[in-house]
């Protein structure tokens, strides 16, 4: 199997979301950018923690740093998520289809039974 860039990305990502604290920050960040400050907040953890999370998701293009003034704010980027959307929809396909077969077929073995 090749691995493509696209798939490390990928791996990242959902690498990324693994960790609870880290899908808290893209949350909060669907609803508009945040400061580290901001996103450090509700976390019993140093804003340097905060940062380190920050900087899985910036490395798999999830979140991005602005520049206003003299802050950087953070913002979510919506494509990396798109293509994780994608990957799970497409496998939620391929598996809903694979059950609807295996429905079908214990279905076919039944109605033999009954004969």
């Amino acid at each position: 199997m090749v691995i493509t860039n696209d798939d490390e990305r990928l791996d990242a990502t959902f690498a990324a979301l693994a960790d609870p604290t880290r899908r808290d920050i893209v949350a909060r960040l669907s609803q508009g950018e945040a400061t580290v400050k901001e996103l450090a907040m509700p976390y019993a953890m140093s804003m340097q923690a905060v940062s380190q999370h920050i900087r899985v998701l910036e490395r798999c293009g999830l979140v991005s740093r602005g520049r206003h003034r003299q802050s950087r704010p953070c913002r979510l980027e919506p494509a990396a998520l798109e293509s994780a959307m994608s990957w799970i929809e497409q496998s939620r396909r391929v598996w809903a289809e694979r059950m609807d077969r295996l429905e079908e077929h214990l279905d076919r073995l039944q109605d033999g039974d009954r004969r």
